[in-house]
């Protein structure tokens, strides 16, 4: 597949980027031209920038690659050809009838247009056609991307590998900590009503958000009609607020997995209305210190118990927004 003329690249920017601010605008009132939201990945000195859309995007593709079990290598394929194709934005136009993240064309059999535009279908679409490419996990990222695309600019991916490689290691988790996002610390009123599960509605989105993202996972800290116990003093399971995500044994596996959700849950904080994330003993919170990143996190003098458990090192915990 043809990718981007290179003419329409800074066409492409340009849209993105006026789609960007109207997202900014309308999530949290307020102008772009004073918003400072973003989210940025450090990987061995390496830094990448993105805003808040882009973020988003290349979780999405990141998590499809963990879901179905694709090695990291794979994710950085896929990001570095999303950067060349749409600079991460699901854009509904393009070189001919390509559209999409990934630039694909329905002339050349990936799909409608209305699935291309779906960022999921796309994404798995990409990996599909990746996964018959003898060898790709161990060949340079541009030759595997234009194996799939079949580009008529083949070295284009090149330029883009290593913010691909960036991305890709912070948000599978091989690089700890190293993704986060500057977002806003306030968010719209919404509801407290507990489902049957126990959880509020944001709350509730946030489960059902990772089920389909990642599959099935073990879920806990909220039970029908909430739960009255075993949390820490105002925690906000208490309120049906929260989700935690296990991954047991502590291992380097588990806790590599478990850094692939926190780092997506950060990604998608904005759109989540996500307060709070605690994992391996560090925590991110949306608002004044978000854009620092990662903190260590101080378990409280008064708490007693397994320090495994205490300090996030088996769990990821996410709580939403009153």
């Amino acid at each position: 597949m043809p990718s981007v003329r290179q003419a329409a690249i800074g066409a492409f920017v340009a849209a993105g980027a006026v789609a960007t601010a109207l997202v900014v605008v309308d999530r949290g009132g307020v102008p772009s031209i004073l918003d400072t939201s973003g989210c940025t990945a450090e990987v061995d000195g390496h830094t990448v920038e993105v805003d808040l859309e882009q973020a988003e995007n290349a979780a999405l593709i990141t998590a499809v690659a963990v879901e179905r079990g694709m090695p990291a290598r794979a994710a950085s394929i896929a990001l570095a050809t999303a950067y060349q194709e749409s600079k991460l934005y699901n854009i509904d136009y393009g070189d001919r009838d390509s559209v999409g993240l990934f630039q694909q064309r329905p002339s050349q059999g990936w799909g409608s247009v209305e699935q291309l535009t779906d960022p999921v279908f796309a994404t798995n679409a990409f990996y599909d056609a990746l996964a018959q490419v003898d060898g790709y996990d161990t060949m340079e990222i541009t030759v595997a991307a234009q194996e799939v695309q079949r580009s008529a600019y083949p070295d284009a991916y090149a330029d883009h590998e290593q913010d691909g490689r960036a991305l890709a290691s912070a948000l599978t988790g091989n690089s700890p900590g190293a993704f986060w996002c500057d977002v806003p610390g306030d968010a719209e009123e919404a509801g407290d009503e507990l489902d049957e599960t126990g959880l509020v509605p944001r709350a509730a989105v946030v489960r059902r958000d990772l089920e389909q993202r990642f599959g099935r996972l073990s879920l806990g800290g909220f039970e029908p009609g909430g739960v009255s116990s075993g949390h820490m003093e105002g925690s906000a399971h208490y309120e049906g607020r929260a989700v935690d995500v296990f991954f047991r044994p502590v291992n380097a596996e588990n806790t590599k997995r478990g850094w692939a959700i926190a780092s997506y849950l950060v990604a998608n904080a904005d759109r989540l209305d996500i307060r709070t994330i605690i994992f391996d003993d560090r925590i991110w919170r949306a608002g004044s210190w978000a854009g620092e990143g990662w903190r260590d996190y101080r378990v409280p003098s008064s708490s007693r118990g397994d320090r495994a458990i205490l300090e996030h090192r088996d769990h990821v915990h996410v709580d939403v927004f009153d």
